[in-house]
Parts: structure tokens; sequence; C-alpha cells
């Protein structure tokens, strides 16, 4: 049934790109990929109609749906059977549909760019990021990059490709497009690079340097050096569409990061929570730490669960993090699931004191012990992969609980359903 349903949702999808032609901005790479398009997205809507992924909508069913503009039908054949139905109404009858379609695509196992190209054509195509997310399924982390490699290859005659220069093999993918090329990064070699960073409770601000002119840049909700990187990536895909530098920082005014994406949240007993927990891996914790180590004015504790489909990593990322944990100072470590118990055994091994370090199995065994935990003036870490739920342990921590539909990720009722 679920093949049935793929085939008829990437012919309808087909048919409704023929039809509209609109410009399509594909956005992949292990980590940053919603954050990119959020800032995608605020940038492009500043000038023209346009719609943005779902959520996480970005694989075989995910895609067609965000070019159809409709949610997923779920288990209620009702339901898909009217997002057939709207399809079919968007190719036959006259709508006015987006001039831009920013979608992003993910590559959980090998073959799955290369089938999403196969039915949209980019005009503009984003990779942020090579690392070894889904090395359970890929085996080495150079064919991840081939996999994702395929959003290049896939653009239309003319068209753009928009790399992170500070990655090699993100930068590597530039031998396979002949076209226009931008790379962006805080290397002052990319095209377009950030300089002066500076980061408060606020958000971060920096400037955006392009061929020799400067523009100031806000990012409000913003922390940490990914959100730098997708308002860069956001930058050149504004460059792209002929927009100007000026009009490029006004339009990231608005940009907001998704929940569970380095956003800062206020804290029970007057406290600061920096909630990362919608994925993990190894460069994104190591970001989070980073941003930990710069805001944290008293006592900085890290909640961090595991890194999953890591493969033969998963130890020595782990180990990493650990030894970050010590590195960075970090005054309490509180780690979740099997695999973050590597964390906390480096960390001690390193000599943090067995006292600071605490550790339990799931998040709902860590939900009151971290909030008992908490000190007026401590801010508070929380990350890790999307299996672990490490967003329970922020509604429990949060100062306002009932926003928590608003504010954290996964609180959709299929979500909230699950264990």
């Amino acid at each position: 049934m679920k093949r049935l349903l793929q085939f008829i949702l990437r012919v309808l999808s087909q048919l409704i790109l023929w039809k509209y032609q609109p410009v399509v901005i594909a956005i992949t790479g292990s980590v940053g990929k919603t954050s990119t398009k959020e800032a995608i997205f605020a940038v492009a809507a500043a000038k023209l109609r346009t719609w943005k992924s779902r959520g996480n909508y970005n694989n075989e069913i995910g895609v067609p749906l965000a070019i159809i503009g409709a949610e997923s039908g779920g288990k209620n054949i009702w339901a898909w059977l009217g997002v057939l139905l709207r399809a079919k109404l968007l190719f036959l009858l006259p709508y006015p549909y987006p001039k831009v379609l920013v979608l992003e695509m993910g590559a959980d196992r090998p073959g799955d760019i290369e089938y999403l190209m196969s039915f949209v054509h980019p005009k503009i195509s984003v990779v942020t990021a090579v690392g070894p997310s889904h090395l359970e399924y890929f085996g080495k982390v150079e064919r991840i990059a081939r996999e994702k490699s395929r959003i290049i290859t896939g653009l239309v005659v003319g068209g753009a490709a928009v790399l992170n220069y500070d990655d090699e093999k993100v930068q590597a993918m530039a031998l396979k497009h002949a076209d226009r090329i931008f790379f962006y990064g805080l290397d002052p070699e990319a095209d377009i690079f950030a300089s002066d960073l500076a980061e408060k409770t606020a958000g971060t601000y920096f400037k955006i340097h392009y061929h020799g002119n400067v523009v100031p840049v806000e990012l409000p909700g913003g922390l940490g050096k990914p959100n730098v990187y997708a308002a860069l990536a956001a930058v050149a895909v504004g460059l792209a569409l002929k927009m100007n530098l000026v009009e490029i920082s006004r339009a990231l005014g608005a940009f907001e990061p998704p929940p569970g994406r380095l956003r800062l949240l206020a804290g029970i007993k007057d406290t600061k929570i920096i909630d990362d927990t919608y994925n993990a891996a190894p460069s994104s914790a190591l970001a989070a730490l980073e941003v930990l180590a710069r805001l944290g004015e008293k006592r900085r504790i890290a909640v961090l669960g595991d890194m999953l489909e890591l493969g033969e990593s998963t130890e020595g990322s782990h180990r990493q993090l650990g030894a970050v944990v010590v590195e960075l100072k970090i005054n309490v470590l509180v780690t979740v699931g099997s695999r973050a118990k590597f964390i906390a055994d480096e960390a001690r091994r390193l000599g943090m004191p067995a006292r600071d370090i605490l550790e339990f199995a799931t998040s709902d065994e860590a939900l009151k012990p971290v909030q008992r935990l908490l000190r007026k003036g401590d801010t508070v870490l929380v990350k890790g992969s999307q299996g672990v739920r490490m967003e329970k342990i922020v509604k429990e921590i949060m100062a306002e609980p009932e926003k928590a539909g608003r504010l954290l990720c996964r609180q959709s009722p299929d979500w909230l359903d699950k264990p």
C-alpha cells in the first residue's frame, strides 16, 4: 500500500512541478537541514511567494507532500484521499502556486537522494555538512557524501550550488558542478563569510562579507555557529535569487530557529535552558557544548543523550564529547541512554569528579533528578538524538510548560502518545 501511495504522490508531484515551474531550492546535509530551510524561507519569502517543507517532511513521502502543500494523512485513508484530491485539483485548476519551493531532503539510506532527484529538479541546491549520521546504513562517511552530492548533479542547467566551504567533503562537491557555485562559511576564503560573531542571550550578531561588501546581521532567536551557518546559506540563496545584501540582512531578522535547535528558554528556579533536543550528531553536539560554555555564567550543566546511528564510531564519538565536557569545564554532566555512558566514562577518566556525573537509562528516569539538581542561575544544555526523547526533560524544567506545544519539538499527538 505504501509503495502504491508513494508512486501516486510522485506522479502528481511531477505534474504539479511541470505545470507551475517554481524555483526549487533543495537542501540536504548530515546536520543543519531544517534550520537552513527556515533561514532560506525567511529570505526567499521576503521577495517571492514561497512554500517550505513542513516539519521534517524530507523523504519519499514528505517531499511530495511539501510540493502538494498538504499534511500527512497518517493512518486515515480518507485523509490521504483528500491529499490526492488536492493534488489533482492543483494540476487541473488555476491556483496561485508559489514561485519558490524550499524543500528539505534527507538521506537515511543509500538511494534516497537519487530517488528524489528522479522527479525534483532543483534550480538551487544547498549542502550543509557531511558527517557520520546514519553510518549504520552507509558504512562509510564517503558513501554519505556520495549520496548527498546527487543533489548537486541533479541541478537543472544553469542552476546554483550552495556549498559549505568549511566542510572539506562538501567543498569537494564543486567538482561535480560546472555552473554557478556559492561557497559559504566562516573561512574568509569562502565567497560569503561571517566575521565578528557576538553571542548574547538575545541572539547572535555578526557581519556578512561578499565580494568586498559588508553588512551587519542580527539573528534574534538564534544561538551558536550552527545558526550562523544556516544564515550564511540563506545569504547565498538570496544572492542567487538576485536579492541584495541589505534586503537579505533585513529578511534574516525574521528567521527563528525551529523548536529544539539551539533555542534559549526560561527554566524553573530562574535558570536558562539551551534546548537542542531535536536530534544529535557529533558535530552538532560539540557546537552545542561550545554555546553552553560561552553563555553559562554560573553553573553549566550538560544533559546529553545517546547519539544514534553512528555505527562503528559510536563509542569514539561519545568519548570525544566526554573529553570536550572536561576541556570546557562543564560543572555537571547528566547522561541518558546506554551509548551516552561512554560520555560519562570518558569524563570520569579525565578527572571530572564522580559526584558531578549522573547517569540514567531513559529520559523519563532523568526527569525528577534533573529538576531537583537545578539551582538559581544555572544554564542547562539538553541534547540527544530523536529516539531518546530529550524534549521530555526540557518540558519538565521549563518555566512555562503550558507553552510546550509551541516551543518544543515532537509535541504532536502522535509523538505524545509514544512512550
